[in-house]
């Protein structure tokens, strides 16, 4: 049998860069394995380096994952089926990789499993790129609220002769009082601040504003 070929892989999150896989045959009656070049590259290895056992293959796995992934190839060895696992594992350089294994279980005509294949991918570039993306966006999105939020302050603290202090009070009140995210009360006074066309508006907003933050205080009061 001829050498195991890599599979066709694509992350969105990693783009052109490459995402590590490799592919795997298991032979049933002797217990053989077979691993393609990014098998060996996973688990940190050259070809030619280790012969792929099923005992070195479980020795990668993470300690807290190995009885469960032993589980699972153990059932589907014995009654067939398809398996996917996403588990962690550690190469020979001590990296800890998280990879999903998916195959499934080749019978015979009688029923009985002759072989395991199947692909493990590493999605540990994957996950990182995007545990970056989220929390870039994260702090994006409290900087972005923030700024209107401040400047929302701002307009306040001109229109109603008073501190920074009260003026967010005000806002945090106005809120409050209409059931209404923060930001949003903030938005809608910076829009009608920047809007040409607003004209007496935004006196009408802030009196309200205002307003509302008097009427949500009396009612803690009460």
């Amino acid at each position: 049998m001829g050498e195991l070929s890599g599979p066709y892989t694509y992350s969105s999150a990693l783009g052109d860069n490459p995402c590590v896989a490799g592919t795997f045959h298991v032979d049933m009656d002797t217990w053989k394995l077979r691993w393609s070049d990014g098998m060996f590259l996973l688990h940190g290895y050259e070809r030619g380096e280790v012969v792929p056992t099923v005992d070195l293959l479980f020795s990668h796995k993470h300690p807290e994952d190995r009885s469960r992934c032993e589980e699972i190839v153990a059932q589907v060895a014995g009654t067939g089926g398809y398996f996917c696992m996403y588990h962690r594992i550690i190469d020979s350089r001590g990296r800890t990789r998280r990879v999903l294994t998916s195959g499934e279980a080749i019978v015979d005509d009688a029923g009985t499993v002759t072989a395991l294949e199947g692909v493990m991918i590493d999605l540990t570039s994957t996950l990182q790129r995007e545990t970056e993306e989220t929390a870039r966006e994260a702090v994006a999105g409290a900087t972005s609220t923030r700024s209107v939020i401040d400047q929302a302050r701002g307009i306040l603290m001109g229109q109603l002769k008073m501190g920074s202090e009260d003026a967010f009070k005000v806002l945090v009140s106005t809120s409050s009082h209409r059931n209404v995210k923060l930001v949003v009360v903030a938005a809608e006074l910076v829009r009608l601040a920047n809007s040409q066309a607003a004209g007496g508006y935004l006196d009408a907003a802030v009196r309200a504003i205002a307003y509302d933050s008097k009427a949500g205080s009396r009612r803690k009061a009460g």
